[in-house]
């Protein structure tokens, strides 16, 4: 299993525009990937796109990004840039 910490940057968190890029590019993977809110644990399944919203992060809220699976590491490092360049 792989995993990072990523803090939000955009003022507005994550809102549905950067939200449904994102999930089009973590479905590209075959691993598991979830999400989670580091302060209150809350997390979903990182390919289900009302899941991610429903997490409701906002700007300097920190998430972490875990995948499992034959491809983890492409999914980290495709989930690290994405979120690098968008959020």
């Amino acid at each position: 299993m792989k995993e990072f910490r990523y803090t939000i940057k955009d003022p507005v968190g994550i809102h549905a525009r950067p939200a449904g890029l994102f999930i089009k590019k973590l479905v590209e993977f075959k691993s598991v990937i979830t999400i989670s809110r580091e302060d209150n644990g809350a997390s979903c399944d990182g390919k289900g796109l009302l899941a991610l919203m429903k997490l409701r992060v906002k700007q300097n809220d920190a998430i972490i990004i875990k995948a499992k699976g034959e491809d983890e590491a492409a999914a980290i490092e495709a989930a690290q840039a994405f979120l690098s360049a968008h959020l």
